[in-house]
């Protein structure tokens, strides 16, 4: 295709994508009550004053309504968002690549989702407990509303593209884009890297949530490995567990 074909079926997918969230966060606005419940329960008992949060100014309610209302329509839309972001790029994979597209976008949504569940029901209290028990000994809480939730809607949205890892991991690995064994072997190397990552994605400073964090991609990563590994051995054999990109290809050109 052409530039302007290009530039033209782009324009396209993002067009879809921004009417999508427009729609979907108007609709919701009216039900964001209902949801900033839902976004705190987690951490109400934390919460001083019965867990009411507090809203400082006259422009404060419609504010956290409307960021509320977008987060929860990007959250509904993420399914759409992924299946547009891949449809652009697939005029330009191979026949034999196409098929993992399907199984890819359902993944990518699956891992998505799995990670925002784990953060609401394992991270958010655990952080919000920690974090508060500092401020106890010295000051008095007030729950202010758009602080707390921008809080948890970054919590929420850094958990599900963090838990994206696997996915990452598990092409690098069948790909040959880097061979299984040196995943394997440099595991030391790619702790550490886990903790930098579980320190930038998490908001907030508390150790707490990026040993939270750091421990879940520890496990989603060795869990991806055996997985790798096994489809790897079923396709290749265990050689292949070696096999950089070069020697792929080389392969390929030697069956050919």
């Amino acid at each position: 295709m052409p530039i302007m074909d290009h530039l033209g079926e782009l324009r396209r997918r993002l067009t879809i994508i921004v009417v999508a969230l427009i729609i979907t966060a108007v609709v919701m606005y009216e039900a964001t009550p209902s949801i900033v419940d839902i976004l705190v329960d987690p951490i109400r008992e934390y919460l001083p004053n019965g867990g009411q949060l507090v809203v400082l100014t006259a422009l404060g309610g419609f504010t956290i309504r409307f960021k509320v209302a977008m987060f929860i329509a990007a959250i509904m839309c993420t399914p759409l968002i992924i299946w547009e972001i891949m449809a652009f790029f697939l005029p330009a994979l191979k026949p034999n690549e196409r098929k993992w597209v399907v199984p890819t976008v359902a993944a990518l949504v699956a891992l998505f989702f799995i990670g925002m569940v784990f953060c609401y029901f394992v991270i958010l209290p655990a952080a919000f407990g920690w974090l508060i028990e500092q401020i106890d000994d010295f000051a008095q809480i007030y729950a202010n509303a758009e602080d707390y939730l921008n809080m948890i809607m970054l919590f929420e949205v850094g958990f599900g593209i963090a838990f994206e890892l696997p996915l990452v991991v598990f092409y690098l690995c069948i790909l040959h884009l880097v061979p299984y064994s040196t995943m394997r072997k440099q595991w030391r190397y790619v702790y550490v890297g886990l903790m930098v990552l579980s320190a930038i994605v998490t908001p907030d400073a508390s150790p707490v949530t990026m040993l939270l964090m750091f421990a879940a991609l520890v496990a989603l990563y060795e869990l991806t490995l055996l997985i790798a590994r096994y489809v790897i051995v079923a396709r290749e054999g265990r050689k292949a567990l070696k096999y950089t990109r070069e020697d792929y290809e080389n392969l390929d050109e030697d069956d050919d």
